[in-house]
């Protein structure tokens, strides 16, 4: 079949069953963006090409197929790169697709002209150029199948506009999933039997579980045994924190509560972990615990985190076998967590507001968790918000709370809550971030207004770059460079035609979002705090 370059490249991205790709258009994109205009696939104009990345980078997440991203090439190619780079190592699958220079220009200095293979490179799991049209199924279907197979990653591909535009001949390659091993028998008793002589167990369970399969059956696994299990920020809802044996979260930069338990465990099974999201120096500072190691990747070498096991397969499917193989014993722990789940679930209760008292993110986030319900989606930002929502919200099950912390990039919330609300229409979905994060992005309100896409913005406004004053204080005892000022968010809000609040009680605040949220509405709440909470919250700490 003979088709232009573009025509043929779009028919890929059918075949690969892409339904939007979000982007900002280009000269160079001309013939690619007119063959989507013809297709099945729905390019969404974005204001800035990284909200495009971000809206793709949640998009992956949420479906576990690859969200795509367009740029020229460029200054349209740099802006790709903090999304691009976020879900690599998010562990989200995304294709960024760049336009380029024709190939009569690229032996030599050119108006917008870069290199882009060697941009990308260190920000993707593969990195490819079409530089002729024969090879355009392949190099689709590759990216697609590099971005998707586990642990999923972000790709890139070079199009030019030379190519784009001649006429080529091909189709599509058939796209198939790709079937994950069973896990190695001898692997597996081998982390029963260190099971069974450990007092002590503990799960950390990281972002690689955040599967509804992985989540049944580790829950399945840590209730059959009373195996405590700790999450990281990213793997908030594998096992619901209503289960007795959830430790909630792990993973601050600070001693919390959590770690009382870390320190006696003497055995730790880590399902899914992401070295990326919380280095294991912090749990093992003496590398002296026994550590199995469950995922679909081998361990990274690592002096903190050498596993005495390794059970490299399918995880659903490893977690599944290892609780037969623990039943068949009869192997049930006692209860030697549960006085730090006590203690956890006392000092997350100590933040109800008050009446009259100031907002604070952790006050704020008990009157979240009582309006949202179990399938509804909270979506954070970077900043010291985040740090309270990891601890003090507890998620309703897989992709119920999605945190950034991998390479935990401001911005990402307001352009991820877009792609979330074409996504899962269904679900009611807040973004909640700081002063600073909003301001990243959030152009892309239009973008949102335009789409009639749903949800709740929340912006914790202490106007200060508060995650970075929380660390100055706590290693210098004073802050600088952080403080900055901040428009009128409700009347910004308005400009764009969206719907603003400022709510001035807990009971306001409440009654509003419920009333929002109900509406399924695009709305903005600016939500002033007071975050000497984070300070206290140290201090607290410190004394126990």
């Amino acid at each position: 079949m003979i088709l232009k370059g573009s025509d043929l490249f779009v028919k890929c991205l059918e075949n690969e069953g892409v339904k939007y790709v979000f982007g900002v258009p280009g000269e160079e994109t001309e013939d690619l963006l007119f063959s989507l205009e013809k297709s099945s696939v729905q390019f969404i104009p974005t204001r800035h090409e990284q909200g495009a990345a971000f809206m793709a980078d949640m998009w992956g997440r949420l479906s576990g197929r690859a969200g795509v991203c367009l740029s020229t090439l460029g200054p349209g190619a740099t802006n790709l790169v903090t999304g691009v780079a976020d879900a690599n190592l998010d562990k989200s699958p995304l294709v960024a697709i760049s336009a380029q220079a024709g190939i009569h220009r690229l032996h030599k200095e050119s108006h917008q002209y870069l290199d882009l293979v060697q941009l990308f490179r260190p920000v993707t799991k593969y990195n490819g150029s079409v530089a002729a049209g024969e090879m355009i199924p392949e190099v689709v279907r590759k990216a697609f199948k590099i971005a998707e197979s586990e642990k999923p990653g972000a790709t890139h591909i070079e199009f030019s506009d030379d190519i784009a535009a001649m006429e080529t001949q091909g189709e599509p390659i058939l796209a198939k999933r790709v079937r994950r091993p069973d896990p190695d028998h001898a692997a597996l008793k081998e982390a029963a039997v260190l099971l069974k002589k450990s007092h002590f167990p503990l799960i950390i369970v990281g972002n690689g579980a955040i599967r509804k399969s992985s989540s049944q059956q580790l829950t399945a696994l840590v209730k059959k045994h009373n195996i405590p299990v700790a999450h990281t920020f990213m793997a908030q809802g594998v096992v619901l924190d209503t289960e007795a044996q959830s430790l909630f979260s792990i993973g601050f930069g600070f001693r919390d509560i959590v770690m009382d338990a870390v320190k006696q465990a003497d055995l730790v099974m880590t399902v899914g972990y992401d070295i990326a999201e919380y280095a294991p120096d912090a749990w093992n500072p003496r590398k002296d615990k026994k550590i199995i190691h469950i995922d679909f990747t081998p361990a990274e070498v690592y002096t903190h985190y050498q596993p005495n096991v390794e059970i490299v397969a399918d995880i659903p499917s490893t977690l599944k076998a290892l609780e037969e193989l623990l039943g068949h014993d009869g192997v049930h722990f006692e209860d030697w967590y549960m006085p730090v789940r006590r203690r956890i679930m006392e000092d997350r209760a100590d933040y109800l507001l008050k009446d009259g008292a100031p907002f604070t993110v952790p006050g704020v986030l008990h009157i979240l968790q009582e309006v949202l319900h179990q399938d509804d989606l909270l979506i954070s930002d970077v900043g010291s918000h985040k740090i309270w929502i990891a601890r003090n919200y507890s998620a309703c099950g897989p992709n119920g709370c999605i945190i950034s912390n991998g390479l935990a990039s401001m911005g990402i919330a307001l352009p991820g809550a877009v792609a979330a609300a074409l996504h899962s229409p269904e679900r009611r979905i807040v973004a909640a971030m700081g002063d600073g994060g909003f301001l990243m992005n959030s152009q892309e309100l239009e973008t949102a207004k335009r789409l009639g896409a749903a949800f709740t913005a929340i912006i914790f406004n202490d106007n200060d770059y508060g995650l970075i004053s929380w660390k100055q204080q706590m290693s210098q005892g004073r802050t600088f460079g952080t403080r900055i000022t901040n428009p009128d968010f409700k009347a910004y809000a308005e400009s764009f035609g969206i719907k603003g609040y400022c709510p001035g009680s807990a009971q306001e605040l409440s009654r509003q979002l419920r009333l929002s949220l109900d509406a399924r509405e695009l709305s903005v709440f600016e939500i002033p705090i007071d975050a000497s909470v984070n300070q206290e919250l140290i201090k607290r700490l410190n004394k126990r």
